[in-house]
């Protein structure tokens, strides 16, 4: 049976379901025996076909689920997995089996897959369009909004948010929905006051991270200050510093980023970059805590509700540089090939590439390969393309700090 035909099945269930509920709902209120509900035609008809369904051999509907999965390698056509792992408890564990991370697949399924690492092949094209009334930026799944059309997948969106000492970029999976205390928060990006350093702030845990319980009295001193309203926790995971232009010498902008949560070993021969698979928030409720530097701890909470501090794991990190650009002399200015996804000059153009010492067992093509490109195609539109072992979230949040304005290096 075709899988179109599954899913017309699960709507027809949910559709007498509701009408199940509508007609139980007319009339005067009153608590029904179990008896005599399940002895109602709607409902007992409702349970046979939910048992039905998850009552499928096993052989039977990983063989379903492989088929969907190989069929469909594209947004709008994922939805049909997602909706696969929507059914029962069942469908969603043999799903979660089936679908491979983007690293191994290079397809986005689920949410989580904007939170693992990219491709190492080929990357992940995407493009981003600016809002300038709303200050809002939006990362779309897809070649160009030309190409896409109405069938552009939102990935993520970020509301630029102006503070007393720098600008904040708050990352949602919505575009409608910016709140900390929201589920559909993901993170955010945090400027200084002129716009040269940056930190990407997850709301997901390192994976690779040493946890330390604290403290009795910090234990103490955070229980006299909770919040009314929990919110969630945020965890320093990269830095973003741009090169100082003083003397204003001829060049585009120059970067750096430090990723501390994807060690240098990653890019090496057999490394692998952690990967998260499964959303891990915890309550952010530790305004009062302080190391012995007067520095607030990257802290959250465990299972049993005691307070933990992550300290970062003794090693090297990734750094990211500018892929450096030659001048063209007709053109009289600076080129990258961007291989036809760049289609306007501008200074917020750039190519990462790994910043690799000599002694480190990496391969000359893989510094060259470029990790994270961005440029401008249009008057409010860019292009974002991602490779391992950067994640969409990690690539949108380096993205957002070039459309930052920085007057000290331009």
């Amino acid at each position: 049976m075709p899988f179109k035909s599954f899913v017309r099945e699960i709507g027809n269930m949910s559709k007498k379901n509701s009408g199940t509920r509508h007609k139980l709902r007319r009339g005067r209120a009153h608590i029904t025996p179990e008896a005599s509900l399940s002895s109602s035609p709607g409902y007992s008809t409702v349970q046979i076909e939910r048992r039905q369904w998850a009552n499928l051999p096993p052989e039977l509907l990983l063989d379903i689920i492989q088929r969907v999965e190989a069929r469909e390698q594209c947004w709008p056509g994922r939805r049909d997995v997602v909706a696969c792992a929507s059914v029962c408890r069942s469908w969603r564990e043999i799903t979660k089996d089936i679908v491979k991370t983007p690293e191994h697949c290079g397809f986005l399924t689920f949410p989580i897959s904007l939170k693992q690492p990219g491709p190492r092949d080929s990357p992940i094209q995407c493009f981003i369009r600016r809002d300038r009334a709303t200050s809002t930026f939006r990362l779309y799944m897809g070649l160009s909004p030309a190409l896409s059309g109405e069938l552009s997948k939102l990935l993520l969106a970020a509301k630029r948010v102006r503070r007393a000492t720098g600008i904040d970029f708050v990352i949602s999976l919505v575009g409608d929905d910016f709140s900390r205390s929201s589920n559909k928060y993901v993170g955010k990006l945090r400027s200084n006051f002129l716009g040269t350093k940056f930190s990407i702030f997850d709301s997901q845990p390192p994976k690779d991270s040493i946890v330390r319980s604290c403290c009795q009295s910090c234990q103490k001193t955070h229980l006299e200050n909770v919040p009314s309203r929990g919110t969630i926790s945020n965890y320093n995971t990269a830095k973003i510093s741009y090169e100082l232009n003083v003397l204003r010498t001829r060049g585009p902008r120059r970067m750096q980023c430090t990723m501390h949560s994807i060690p240098i070993s990653a890019i090496e021969e057999r490394g692998t970059a952690p990967t998260p698979m499964a959303f891990t928030n915890c309550l952010d409720q530790h305004s009062s805590l302080l190391d012995s530097a007067g520095i607030r701890p990257q802290v959250g909470f465990n299972s049993t509700g005691d307070c933990i501090t992550l300290k970062s794991m003794p090693k090297a990190p990734l750094v990211l540089k500018n892929k450096a650009p030659r001048w063209h002399e007709q053109l009289q200015c600076w080129c990258l090939n961007f291989k036809g996804r760049v289609t306007v000059a501008s200074v917020k153009n750039f190519q990462l590439v790994a910043a690799v010492e000599p002694s480190r067992n990496v391969t000359a093509a893989e510094q060259e390969n470029v990790i994270l490109q961005f440029g401008k195609i249009g008057k409010d539109i860019f292009t974002m393309d991602y490779r391992y072992p950067l994640s969409a979230f990690q690539a949108f949040a380096i993205c957002l700090s070039s459309f930052d304005t920085k007057p000290v290096c331009e």
